[in-house]
């Protein structure tokens, strides 16, 4: 029963730290693209103006991410950490741009409606019992089917080929965050003990679920903001 109980109190442990770095990476995000948003008009500007420019760091973000998720648990829990808040420092930046294109109502409004999703699928998969392994190896091969599409609709610029791919990746995000808790829960389990690979585990699976998040919010405010006059 004790051995039960240590066991417990260690995954307890390890999604505390999943959580924690989570919601820093999300706050220097916010933070970052309302002080862009009302500090530094000349960035704004740029990332408004310079499609280009946008598609390049799309493409850093991508390389940045997969390239972390991969080594994170080779480096020092320090560099991984340094990288993991460069890319939320990097979305905030170009995320920025929302606020000149929403309003700040419906910003928020599709924040807790993301946050909703986000912790109800987040709670099915720590508790399901049916494994989700074939629905998160679907989910990550359509994933790229989903970039695809969005990098050829920023040619073409439709409208309703946009809100179908916003629908897709609602679905598809939310069906990932089910399966990426229930990874981390199997995932803290066989960490226990290892307190320095603990951590840095605790990281990616910040970086996963943060990523889970952010894309949920960001598909939902195609159908739910209320752009600017």
């Amino acid at each position: 029963m004790n051995n039960y109980n240590h066991a417990a109190q260690e995954l307890r442990s390890f999604f505390t730290h999943v959580f924690l770095w989570m919601a820093i990476g999300l706050g220097i995000t916010a933070g970052t693209s309302w002080y862009v948003f009302q500090q530094s008009p000349v960035i704004l500007i740029k990332l408004m103006e310079s499609p280009l420019l946008v598609i390049t760091l799309f493409f850093v973000q991508i390389g940045l991410v997969f390239w972390l998720a991969s080594r994170l648990l080779t480096m020092s829990f320090m560099g991984g950490l340094t990288l993991f808040l460069l890319y939320a420092l990097l979305n905030g930046i170009i995320f920025s741009t929302i606020f000149a294109q929403f309003t700040h109502e419906s910003i928020a409004l599709t924040f807790l409606i993301a946050a909703a999703m986000f912790l109800a699928m987040a709670l099915f998969g720590s508790l399901t019992t049916f494994d989700l392994t074939p629905i998160g190896t679907f989910g990550y091969m359509l994933l790229w089917g989903l970039i695809i599409g969005l990098l050829v609709n920023w040619y073409f610029q439709s409208e309703v080929f946009n809100l179908a791919i916003s629908a897709i990746g609602i679905i598809l995000f939310s069906a990932l965050t089910a399966y990426d808790m229930q990874r981390l829960a199997f995932f803290g389990a066989q960490l226990q003990r290892q307190h320095q690979e603990m951590y840095k585990g605790a990281l990616l699976g910040a970086l996963m679920l943060y990523i889970d998040f952010i894309n949920i919010f960001l598909m939902l405010l195609s159908f739910t903001g209320k752009r600017r006059e």
